[in-house]
């Protein structure tokens, strides 16, 4: 059930989130386009979190939880200059899932953190979108460490971790979580 909050601004409203939009950063790539997110994105968001898939990341949510949670990570780009990113399909502009550079409120270093439908994993897309993502942390945002907190039944995401380049880093465990660290030394 769609919540009134959860609608799509109209007016002058709907420009101005235009524009918003508009100003953050768009990565487009062979087959992925990492733009902003809409909201009419957060039903896809919601089918991540809100279900079993959702266990990997402080989850299963409710929805009014995966609402909060979608909202604090598009606020990261006012606040940090990071946040998250939809990664839309280039050829038929279908929501594949969601890519983030963030520092979360409670942790203790920024992440680079990937979500995906399930029906679209496997396919290369959450590699393809995850690199330029920790590209950009380094690259363009200078960041000086990334990590990824990682849920320790996750093999799906440990395994994208480590093909991203990073190393498991036990030191930095949190909050149930197991830790991959990327250094900016890898190639991009």
């Amino acid at each position: 059930m769609t919540r009134a909050w959860e609608n799509a601004p109209e007016g002058q409203a709907a420009v101005a989130t235009d524009r918003i939009r508009g100003a953050l950063p768009r990565i487009i790539l062979d087959r992925v386009t990492l733009r902003a997110p809409r909201i009419t994105d957060f039903e896809d968001y919601a089918k991540i979190v809100c279900t079993e898939r959702g266990k990997f990341v402080d989850g299963p949510m409710d929805r009014d939880q995966a609402w909060l949670d979608f909202n604090q990570l598009i606020a990261g780009w006012v606040l940090r200059g990071a946040g998250l990113w939809t990664v839309e399909r280039n050829s038929d502009f279908v929501t594949l899932g969601f890519v983030m550079l963030d520092h979360e409120f409670g942790d203790p270093e920024p992440e680079v953190g990937f979500l995906f439908l399930e029906e679209y994993e496997g396919q290369g897309y959450a590699y393809e979108a995850a690199r330029s993502a920790r590209n950009n942390a380094f690259n363009a945002l200078s960041w000086p460490t990334l990590v990824s907190y990682i849920h320790p039944d996750n093999t799906r995401a440990i395994r994208l971790a480590e093909k991203l380049g990073a190393v498991r880093d036990e030191t930095a465990d949190f909050g149930g979580c197991i830790t991959y660290r990327y250094s900016p030394d890898i190639p991009a």
